[in-house]
């Protein structure tokens, strides 16, 4: 089985799970694993992994519309340096101040190879689920697309300082909490746009049908994109890039709300009764996995 199948098998023992957090009342949370060998490329700092683990369990408090509080983490690892660890907490605590939680600790482990599970709690009266997108709704998404496969080719090639620095990233805390009310489904872009696309569709019962030039593509792509095929190869399968997408019937309201936070929302398509396309063609469901390495 892999991780959808998992997840789809789950569904009926555990009913409050499938969504980005679990919301119990008011109280958000949720946690994810990270691997050294699978998410962690040759090169990466344990400060930039510090910042990136947490921030992606942040990142799925953005896509509830949550408040984040605070995160811990476990730290696993052959052995403890202890420059090493002091790094990765350095990391995780910058993330939280960045959205105004707080970083509280976590536990150590002996593993044979670098592992981070982190958890992170929140909390919000009026979740965004995924279920509630409507035909004639617009899709839009926040940021720019791609910044991860962009730090991908950076530690291939070598060039660990601009891998780093693109590998971190500020959560859309203020984002989500600005679309209560105005997002009618919402989620990270942590598996992909693409693939973002068909989880919301299959939760909304709906399709959508967007445009490739309307995407928002950070501009590190521009310069590591062989054709424009390889662009949309970043922007939209890639994942990892930790944005938010999401639909609303209101797009003007909605994208003002989400620029008033400081960060940029961009219409890229519309809700429609069935299929996922872009520019009328199929887009495949494909994207990040939890557990390719």
């Amino acid at each position: 089985m892999d991780e959808r199948s998992a997840l789809a098998a789950l569904a009926t023992t555990l009913p409050a799970a499938g969504d980005d957090a679990a919301v119990v009342d008011g109280l958000a949370i949720t946690t994810d694993m990270l691997h050294e060998r699978s998410d962690f490329p040759a090169g990466t700092t344990r400060e930039t992994a510090g910042w990136r683990a947490v921030g992606a369990s942040l990142s799925d408090l953005a896509a509830m519309g949550a408040d984040a509080t605070c995160a811990v983490a476990v730290y696993a690892a052959p052995e403890f340096e202890e420059a090493a660890l002091s790094a990765f907490v350095r990391g995780a605590s910058e993330v939280c101040e960045l959205v105004d939680a707080e970083y509280v600790g976590g536990d150590l482990d002996e593993h044979t190879e670098f592992t981070t599970a982190t958890t992170a709690v929140g909390h919000v009266d009026n979740p965004v689920y995924r279920d509630g997108a409507t035909p004639g709704d617009a899709v839009c998404v926040t940021g720019e697309l791609g910044r991860t496969a962009a730090a991908l080719r950076r530690f291939a090639a070598g060039d660990t300082e601009s891998g780093n620095e693109l590998f971190r990233f500020t959560p859309r805390i203020a984002a989500g909490r600005a679309l209560r009310g105005h997002a009618s489904a919402m989620m990270d872009s942590s598996d992909g746009l693409a693939r973002s696309l068909h989880q919301l569709a299959e939760a909304s019962d709906c399709g959508f049908a967007i445009e490739w030039d309307r995407l928002p593509v950070h501009p590190a792509v521009e310069e590591i994109a062989e054709n424009e095929s390889d662009r949309r190869e970043c922007a939209a399968h890639v994942g990892e890039d930790f944005e938010l997408v999401f639909t609303t019937p209101d797009p003007d309201a909605a994208i003002e709300a989400v620029e008033r936070t400081g960060t940029d929302a961009t219409v890229v398509g519309e809700v429609v009764d069935y299929g996922v396309t872009a520019d009328g063609e199929p887009l495949p469901d494909r994207g990040y996995t939890h557990g390719d390495g």
